[in-house]
């Protein structure tokens, strides 16, 4: 549940630069059919004026008339375009799990966080496409996947499609409403069977401590920050494993953390990154 990669290291960030604040502008241009404008002679405005032009574009995305899957797959090319998209493998299961269907209110086909209830997010695609990038090698047929603070569902309907039915994803959240909310959502997309056979579980849990029942994990993902990795999922991380999980309070670090096949952990940071906490239940429903 990313509330914003806005520091994200150059390679992978899609925030926006002077040089880049209208990125977006271009790629709505891009989904509308709209020709582009000719070139003024006239300096272009500030950034901030820029930024403020593209709210009506913002708005009016939730209008577009062309199927809701082939905006999906603009925005994946748009991912791929500015780098957060690499492989075909990442490109495929985002193109095949409809954002839309994960996003309650909002324009779901802007790289942005979107809220979905009870202070938590789904976070921004280029996050999502960031974390299934570094795990795809971990999210192989048959493996086993778990993603902590699961919120919306979509990043664990991704893990499911990419581990398919001789393998088994886990989404734990600890707010009821969100789990039955991430059901629903999954229900309506190409991971429903998958779901309806239990290969793919949502669950009310505490994400720090991990979900032992189908333990151990080739891939585990955390959607929160946490002031340090905690140790339950360490313990459930197979041996050959990678979890990512972003560490820190202000100052947050995107991990990436190797099991090695002899038990030793190895860690590296790949991106500043700002979560939301990962906290208990009662912390996270306190008005902010």
């Amino acid at each position: 549940m990313c509330l914003a990669a806005a520091f994200a290291s150059p390679a992978r960030c899609l925030s926006l630069s002077p040089s880049s604040a209208a990125l977006p502008r271009r790629f709505l241009r891009g989904l509308l059919g709209a020709p582009a404008p000719a070139r003024l002679s006239r300096p272009p405005p500030p950034p901030t004026i820029l930024l403020r032009r593209c709210i009506p574009f913002h708005r009016m995305a939730q209008y577009w008339t062309q199927a809701s899957l082939d905006k999906n797959k603009a925005l994946v090319d748009y991912l791929k375009q500015y780098g957060a998209v690499r492989t075909e493998k990442v490109a495929e299961v985002m193109e095949t799990i409809d954002r839309a269907l994960f996003v309650p209110e909002g324009t779901p086909y802007i790289d942005s966080p979107m809220p979905i209830g009870f202070n938590a997010t789904i976070s921004a695609p280029h996050m999502h496409a960031t974390c299934l990038e570094l795990l795809k090698d971990h999210l192989q047929p048959g493996m086993h996947a778990l993603d902590v603070g699961s919120g919306s569902g979509y990043l664990t309907a991704c893990f499911a499609m990419m581990v398919g039915p001789e393998g088994r994803a886990v989404g734990i959240e600890h707010i009821p409403e969100i789990v039955a909310s991430a059901i629903e959502n999954v229900q309506k997309s190409a991971a429903a069977p998958l779901l309806k056979d239990g290969l793919l579980s949502f669950h009310v849990a505490d994400g720090r401590l991990g979900f032992t029942d189908a333990a151990p994990y080739d891939a585990i993902h955390v959607g929160a920050a946490a002031p340090e990795i905690p140790q339950p999922l360490l313990d459930q991380l197979k041996p050959g494993g990678r979890m990512v999980i972003p560490v820190g309070n202000y100052f947050q670090d995107l991990q990436v953390v190797d099991k090695n096949a002899d038990g030793s952990i190895s860690i590296r940071n790949d991106a500043s990154v700002r979560y939301v906490p990962l906290t208990s239940r009662s912390a996270q429903l306190q008005d902010p």
